[in-house]
């Protein structure tokens, strides 16, 4: 049986070794550059000619990468998030648009649906238009999980309070049209004390989830009809049929407008109109007395995929003028649809303040300071 250790050679180098390091440590703490342990002995090797050791990190050194590492993610961790949850946004928003354009164009007509009355002293107001509108006709060519009366909205994931575009909250979301957007049936009172007073009846809301997850309250018009006025001015409230507003994920956040939540608005009971405005944050918003011609223009330049609405979802921003940010403001925007009158060519504007449409020459700037501009993405 063998005994233990090595040879004297070994022994020999092993100390030569335990010397190297010990002399390298010392001769460094007096140049005021002290190397101890690990990394003494990978430069005293390297130093003496042989193959130097691997050299590891000090808790110092792998303190101060988990740092930086950290700070960078701080910084950059939202905005990436944010950017994936814009696309993923994009996309949603693209495919539901697909959808109800599809599904209601398959609907013989908008308007007809359920019994609306409005009450007196003798009889009791009776109102299932919205709910009509859904079980009956909206259902048949989309498909809807489950359907809310408007005393019960959150059952079907609607939010009670959201964030409009223009960062104002909404603390309680209206259960009827007439309290989503008051034009539709009231008075108002313009900055030139003119009046302008416009009636139909009012509905309740209802609200409904689809397949996909999403969330959707519909304010309905079941005495919609088609757009007779084709070159005067003119009311815009009777031309929608049905005025959706979603919201892409449900209950959970951010539920602002632009970003989860928006709006899909159907105008005219036959041959219907769908359009969904895509509002830009942050951008494309003016109040200069800009002509039609201008306003065309500032959108392009601020940015290649922004444009004027055309008349229809300039409306709809009307209808919705609760989320836009414009629920009592005298604003009146251009829109990109144009006409021919009176020898000259003039372009639709609409208000927001009173829901009319007004076509004005492209070239006029009334002075009024209304000639407003807001862009749209394309």
């Amino acid at each position: 049986m063998q005994g233990g250790g090595g040879s004297p050679e070994q022994s020999q180098e092993v100390v030569s070794d335990y010397e190297i390091v010990r002399n390298y440590e010392q001769s460094s703490a007096r140049r005021g550059k002290p190397r101890f342990g690990a990394q003494a002995r990978a430069l005293a090797f390297n130093a003496k000619g042989g193959e130097p050791a691997e050299q590891a990190f000090t808790m110092a050194e792998i303190l101060l990468s988990l740092t930086i590492i950290g700070v960078v993610a701080a910084i950059t961790l939202p905005s990436l998030t944010g950017n994936i949850n814009e696309r993923t946004w994009n996309t949603q928003r693209k495919a539901l648009y697909a959808r109800f354009s599809q599904a209601i164009s398959l609907m013989p007509a908008l308007n007809g649906y359920g019994t609306l009355t409005e009450g007196n002293s003798s009889t009791a107001a009776e109102d299932t238009a919205a709910e009509t509108f859904l079980a009956d006709g909206l259902s048949k060519v989309l498909k809807i999980n489950n359907i809310c009366a408007s005393d019960h909205l959150d059952d079907c994931g609607i939010p009670q309070k959201m964030t409009d575009f223009r960062g104002n909250l909404i603390s309680s979301f209206p259960t009827t049209l007439a309290d989503y957007n008051s034009q539709f049936s009231g008075t108002t009172i313009d900055a030139k004390s003119n009046v302008f007073t416009y009636h139909q009846t009012n509905t309740k809301a209802a609200a409904f989830e689809t397949a996909n997850g999403e969330s959707i309250v519909v304010f309905y018009n079941p005495n919609c009809r088609g757009n007779t006025e084709t070159q005067e001015y003119h009311w815009s409230q009777p031309y929608m049929c049905a005025n959706f507003v979603y919201d892409l994920n449900g209950a959970k956040g951010p539920n602002t407008v632009g970003k989860d939540i928006g709006f899909i608005t159907a105008l005219y009971p036959s041959d219907p109109v769908v359009v969904a405005p895509v509002l830009m944050s942050g951008k494309g918003i003016s109040s200069g007395n800009k002509n039609q011609i201008e306003a065309g223009a500032y959108c392009n330049s601020l940015d290649n995929q922004l444009r004027l609405p055309n008349i229809d979802e300039a409306s709809s921003m009307f209808y919705n003028r609760l989320l836009v940010g414009y629920a009592t403001e005298n604003a009146a925007f251009w829109s990109s649809t144009v006409l021919s009158k009176n020898g000259g060519m003039y372009a639709w504007r609409q208000s927001f303040l009173t829901g009319s449409r007004n076509p004005l020459l492209r070239t006029s700037t009334t002075g009024d300071g209304f000639n407003q501009i807001f862009c749209i993405a394309r």
